[in-house]
């Protein structure tokens, strides 16, 4: 369970089932959107290989793409501000291969 200790803050529980705890990983994300929703597939690309396999589809409402959005922009800045800023990989990267795509837009 976590709870957001923040003042002003809600509480909120969460379960987290022991199978989902265990996460998956992720090494890139295609993102696509319709009119009314936000798709993000994570996918997980091996060197050398030309196909990459969706591990996770998140389906979202805009708002809550944007919500997310601003979530994740806080927490990159409070883990720069803790361990320093976050540099891009050097070598082995395929500048080719960006980490999001603006692939073709879904139809809901």
């Amino acid at each position: 369970m976590a709870q957001d200790d923040r003042p002003n803050s809600k509480k909120l529980n969460i379960d987290l089932p022991e199978e989902e705890a265990q996460g998956v990983y992720s090494n890139l994300a295609v993102i696509t959107h319709s009119p009314v929703e936000f798709v993000v597939d994570f996918a997980q690309i091996m060197p050398g290989m030309k196909q990459a396999k969706v591990r996770s589809r998140i389906i979202l409402a805009p708002h809550h793409a944007k919500r997310l959005l601003q979530a994740l922009n806080e927490n990159v800045q409070r883990f720069e501000k803790q361990q320093g800023p976050i540099q891009a990989p050097k070598g082995n990267q395929d500048p080719a291969m960006p980490l999001t795509f603006s692939g073709p837009q879904g139809e809901a």
